[in-house]
């Protein structure tokens, strides 16, 4: 699909998600974070993303919508760490349908979330995406993002058979 940007009398009406909007905003999600999006996600996305944040950070759920269609969602949640003064915000999700990502529908989302977080006291706002996503590092530095940081994660294939080394005592 070609990138449609919105046009200035379709500007993006930012609310909370509520459970009717589950279903658009797996099927957006399903859209943007496929294997082609990254290959190494150690995250995936399924409908439990959706669930399992909407009952702890409802507030931290929103969507985008454009007349009675959902073109993007954010979903959040806050962390506050024992004996740290800090409190969290972790943007965990933020899709924006393909057609539309240069639409500033992510940047209107982005803003909400943060003033949300803000207002519930957090510090810091943290997010992780591939280090070869280069589309969403420029989108997050230029919502004033800095300090990238990568991160190592391993795995191990279990379904592969593991060849044990035997040592021969003498």
């Amino acid at each position: 699909m070609s990138e449609i940007p919105l046009s200035s009398e379709e500007t993006p009406r930012i609310r909370e998600m509520i459970i009717d909007d589950f279903p658009e905003v797996f099927h957006i999600g399903e859209e943007v974070f496929t294997v082609e999006y990254s290959r190494s996600l150690y995250r995936t996305w399924d409908e439990f993303e959706i669930t399992t944040l909407f009952n702890s950070d409802t507030e931290l759920c929103l969507v985008a919508e454009v007349g009675e269609r959902i073109v993007g969602f954010a979903l959040g949640t806050t962390v506050k760490k024992h004996n740290s003064p800090w409190k969290y915000g972790y943007l965990v999700w933020l899709g924006v349908r393909q057609n539309i990502q240069k639409g500033r529908v992510g940047s209107r989302l982005f803003n909400e979330i943060r003033r949300r977080m803000l207002e519930q006291g957090v510090r810091m706002i943290i997010i992780d995406t591939s280090a070869d996503n280069q589309a969403a590092i420029n989108f997050f530095q230029k919502q004033g993002f800095g300090d990238v940081q990568e991160h190592l994660y391993m795995s191990l294939n279990l379904t592969r058979k593991s060849r044990k080394k035997t040592v021969k005592k003498s």
